[in-house]
């Protein structure tokens, strides 16, 4: 089986961000957009008791069921001992439950509880809303072309198979 990504350009090749421009890189343009849409989220998310570590765990719970810690640090995009700070506050606050894994006791499962996945319920019109602004005025089509497109891009750069 053959490689067929291009080769490496040398540096001394490589165009300099100055040259390719801020409003034409993806990275850049990618943590901008992440970086409003955490921001307009950011008041009623404290007025839940909620920070962004916070909210993307219960958002990854809310839709997988029971993931090893490890996984839900990879979902969440949240360091790992990040996580776990904001883990103990969940657990404080009765809104995920902890539970040894049936296989490996070493490990432990993580799983939203009703209180968690009712908080997480009012903060998810506005989590919506902001999709949908971001979205707004692209058809549906460039819509599943461009998530289709970060997909392949997250599957080239992904450490973890998930």
């Amino acid at each position: 089986m053959t490689d067929q990504s291009p080769p490496e350009k040398p540096p001394e090749t490589l165009p300099q961000l100055g040259e390719i421009g801020l409003t034409n890189y993806a990275p850049y343009l990618m943590n901008r957009i992440m970086g409003r849409y955490n921001a307009s989220l950011r008041d009623e998310m404290a007025d839940l008791g909620l920070t962004t570590p916070k909210m993307r765990a219960l958002a990854v719970l809310s839709v997988i069921e029971g993931p090893l810690i490890r996984e839900l640090a990879v979902f969440s995009v949240v360091e790992q001992s990040t996580l776990s700070r904001a883990l103990d506050q969940l657990a404080a606050e009765g809104l995920i439950r902890r539970e040894s894994d049936a296989t490996d006791s070493r490990a432990t499962r993580v799983f939203i509880t009703e209180a968690g996945r009712a908080r997480f319920q009012t903060l998810w019109p506005r989590m919506a809303e902001a999709h949908d602004r971001m979205f707004r005025g692209i058809p549906a089509d460039e819509r599943r072309a461009f998530v289709g497109t970060l997909q392949k891009m997250l599957t080239n750069i992904r450490k973890h198979e998930i």
